[in-house]
């Protein structure tokens, strides 16, 4: 039995280290190690492109990053549910204005919260959008049968 207990201890030892060298091997690293610059420039010293996704509008991409005449491809996002006019600059928007009859359209402006990567961004912009079909009901009504 002693030797059963301490034949299952070896192997689970050893299950314990092979498991803890496969992670170590696959480690990528966090969110912001692949996208940290190989120099020692501050963001206040580095100059950023534009996020250019690998596919498409939005998702995964490169942006150029220039520090101390060096030139690095550092990885970004472009998030698939954001402008690609405005991707680098954030806005605090307002409410959705009323539908438009003739352009079918509503549309809401939007104030500069920050820039991000440097980045040139208008004070204010203005978004719009196709109106909804569907024509929303007060509180309180209900549908006629």
């Amino acid at each position: 039995m002693r030797r059963f207990l301490s034949m299952t201890l070896v192997l689970v030892l050893v299950l314990t280290l092979i498991e803890a060298n496969r992670r170590g091997k696959n480690h990528r690293g966090g969110k912001h190690e692949k996208s940290r610059l190989e120099s020692d420039c501050g963001a206040s010293e580095t100059l950023y492109g534009k996020c250019v996704p690998e596919d498409g509008d939005c998702g995964d991409g490169l942006r150029d990053a220039t520090c101390k005449d060096k030139s690095y491809k550092i990885h970004c996002r472009i998030p698939c549910n954001w402008k690609k006019d405005i991707s680098d600059c954030k806005y605090r928007f307002g409410p959705w204005g009323p539908c438009d009859g003739d352009t079918n359209t509503k549309s809401r402006s939007g104030t500069l919260k920050r820039a991000l990567f440097n980045a040139e961004c208008q004070t204010t912009v203005k978004v719009s959008k196709p109106c909804s079909p569907k024509v929303k009901k007060a509180r309180g009504e209900k549908a006629a049968n």
